[in-house]
């Protein structure tokens, strides 16, 4: 091997480093904080089983993939000449650990507790099907990561980065806003501090890494106001559940839960291949901040540190996050996915990270992952052609139709809900199950329905009738606008009544589409000048 001179190495920390890894811990709170929220608050879980089995474990994912993506950058680094390499930064998968909190671990408690088993028991048989179902999702993203870069020759950079736009702009940036908002003095006052230093590059009186700062003062007004009793009204102190020391040694134990993971099987594949298609999407946006990272190696990463977690206790997936380019504006390099890694992992297993988790409140963490989501929709107009703009902009509309997905239970009676959509009211099809079959699988959504009109646009008509005709396959198998009231796939003949009829009409439309422009491209192309 080649001696590298010591000139030509990167650093190991950079100065725009902090600002990152402060960054990169946040979102991963902010995930692990959502997801006891769910199962403690909402399904009465117990504490010490989410912090102390379930946790060490989901921090290890997280250890194992940022060491590998900063050997990565390193690597790349070295190998361009460059030294504003940015690693990939890897963490909590939102959408998914939301999901697995809300639609597989909390109901599956739930339902042990139907069975008659205790707590404690009802916990143990959960976390196991939550171990099961991320070995299963980590076996599916590795198979599936030998095929990232064919999708990635085959789309326009506006379908890849427009339907990641969409995401942060609906999920990423509402929702946390929401969350930060329910609190307004500290969720404004540190959402208006990081955009102040992270996006109007503004000076602080003090020397220090802006993103700390904003948190350390966004936590004393919550805090602050709050014992004062000037804060949001239901303020309260978190009530504390003793750290414990667990070392996240790998365990057969996810064996006992596949049996029960194989109910939620619809659920489970597409969270996977959600990944894989997010994997393939966070590449190209590393690509177009000037980071040539190999799709099929981010991909591979990604599913290690699932397989790694699901086999050593966690239950949430790890995902390369779509704010790369967000991380290289910060000025960070490699060196914050190293702290972050280290700190994530060595914190689970301290049991520092679900003090942490604990205490700093929710409408303080939020706003960090705003800041990403604006971020990475501005970079997705940025850097793509002026002229598919609109394509992308589609693109955003099923990525609403899942927001409102997410929402509509808590909103509505379970009773109203099933009304809502099965009653037909002669003016089509019932307008909220429109909304549940354009919400799920909405990322291959805008995909899809970006990529046709950027073909439209380049008058590839052929090419958009191909696209429109691979959508009515995905959708007769509810890869994307499933009828399946969790988003999960099915055979086509299994469906029956409305649902079928919902799935057929879908396809059907891709196909009419389809054969409209099929027939248009044979047209004589038209003369200029």
């Amino acid at each position: 091997m080649a001696h590298i001179p010591a000139s030509a190495r990167p650093r190991w920390f950079v100065a725009g480093d902090l600002n990152g890894f402060f960054g990169l811990v946040v979102d991963n709170l902010s995930i692990l904080g959502f997801i006891a929220m769910a199962l403690v608050g909402i399904f009465q879980f117990p504490a010490e089983v989410v912090f102390g089995r379930m946790f060490p474990g989901t921090a290890f994912g997280v250890l194992v993939g940022n060491l590998l993506y900063t050997l990565m950058a390193r690597r790349l680094a070295v190998r361009s000449g460059r030294d504003d390499v940015t690693a990939m930064p890897l963490g909590l998968d939102a959408p998914t650990s939301i999901g697995m909190a809300l639609l597989v671990l909390g109901p599956a408690f739930a339902g042990f507790r139907q069975q008659g088993m205790e707590p404690q028991a009802a916990a143990m048989a959960t976390w196991q099907l939550g171990m099961a179902a991320l070995v299963i999702m980590g076996v599916l993203k590795l198979v599936l990561s030998f095929f990232g870069e064919a999708v990635t020759r085959a789309l326009p950079r506006a379908a890849l980065l427009g339907s990641i736009a969409g995401i942060a702009l609906v999920l990423m940036g509402l929702l946390p806003l929401l969350e930060a908002l329910r609190s307004p003095v500290a969720g404004f006052v540190t959402l208006g501090l990081l955009l102040y230093v992270l996006i109007a590059k503004g000076r602080l009186p003090v020397r220090a890494p802006g993103v700390l700062v904003a948190f350390v003062v966004g936590t004393a007004l919550y805090y602050g106001l709050g014992l004062a009793g000037l804060g949001a009204p239901g303020f309260a102190l978190p009530q504390w559940t003793p750290p414990q020391v667990v070392l996240p040694l790998p365990t057969l134990g996810f064996i006992h839960g596949l049996p029960a993971a194989m109910d939620y099987l619809p659920l489970l594949l597409p969270f996977g291949l959600l990944m894989v298609v997010g994997g393939i999407n966070v590449s190209e946006s590393a690509r177009a901040a000037g980071d040539d990272y190999r799709t099929r190696d981010i991909l591979l990463v990604e599913a290690v540190a699932t397989l790694v977690a699901g086999l050593c206790g966690g239950v949430a997936q790890t995902t390369p996050y779509i704010g790369q380019p967000a991380y290289k504006h910060m000025g960070a390099r490699s060196g914050y996915t190293l702290l972050t890694g280290l700190f994530v992992g060595i914190g689970g297993m301290l049991g520092v990270i679900s003090g942490l988790v604990q205490w700093l409140p929710l409408a303080v963490l939020a706003p960090i992952i705003v800041y990403v989501a604006i971020d990475i929709t501005t970079q997705a107009f940025e850097a793509t052609p002026k002229r598919h703009a609109a394509a992308m902009v589609l693109g955003f509309l099923p990525s609403v139709a899942y927001l409102l997905a997410i929402k509509a239970p808590g909103w509505i009676a379970p009773e109203r809900l099933v009304e809502l959509t099965t009653t037909l009211d002669g003016h089509g099809l019932p307008e909220l199950a429109v909304i549940f079959a354009l919400g799920n699988g909405f990322i291959i959504t805008a995909m899809l329905w970006i990529a046709t009109v950027v073909a439209m646009i380049e008058q590839q008509l052929r090419r958009a009738s191909v696209l429109l005709l691979v959508a009515a396959l995905l959708t007769l198998f509810g890869l994307i606008h499933s009828v399946d009231p969790h988003g999960g796939v099915y055979l086509p003949w299994a469906l029956q009544g409305l649902q079928r009829s919902i799935s057929w009409q879908f396809a059907g439309a891709y196909v009419a589409l389809a054969a409209v422009l099929g027939g248009l491209s044979l047209q004589r192309p038209q003369r200029t000048g």
